[in-house]
């Protein structure tokens, strides 16, 4: 569960300032709604895996 900060507060500030916590969050979270995003909420989740991948991917295992 995540217990930091949500999309509304994260939508406020650079998504280089995300933690790696939320990035992983809300990439897993839209990852699940892929087939429904709109053309924002694809947009999102393609800069938070652009994020990601500049910070060298995750190892979660």
């Amino acid at each position: 569960m995540h217990d930091g900060r949500d999309m509304t507060e994260l939508s406020m500030i650079s998504i280089t300032d995300w933690s790696e916590e939320e990035l992983s969050f809300f990439h897993y979270s839209l990852q699940q709604m892929v087939p429904y995003l709109n053309a924002e909420g694809q947009t999102i989740h393609r800069e938070i895996i652009e994020e990601i991948e500049k910070r060298g991917g995750f190892n979660h295992g």
